[in-house]
């Protein structure tokens, strides 16, 4: 065998070794992404499931105005907090 065929044999175990390194990289992220779609995923459940045994229409709570009174509350509400917290995470740091 010459020289160059000996090079171009690394290179190519080199090239395999790095791309079975990456598929396993790839791997290991899919895994940890479905475990947290499959956490959310059962998050949305446990949700639903006592909307649904407390027999709650959110849909129909959202339309009511007392409903928009009360988020238009939270909403003048909250920009004073996010404010102040804004302002103590300066401080701090």
């Amino acid at each position: 065998m010459s020289e160059t065929s000996t090079d171009t044999e690394q290179a190519l175990r080199a090239e395999i070794a790095y791309l079975r390194g990456r598929i396993a990289e790839l791997e290991r992220e899919r895994l940890e992404h479905d475990r947290r779609a499959n956490a959310a995923v059962a998050a949305a459940q446990e949700r639903a499931y006592w909307l649904d045994r407390w027999q709650l229409d959110l849909n129909a709570a959202v339309e009511r105005p007392a409903v928009e009174r009360a988020r238009a509350a939270a909403r003048v509400l909250r920009s004073p907090i996010r404010r102040l917290r804004l302002l103590a995470r300066r401080f701090k740091g």
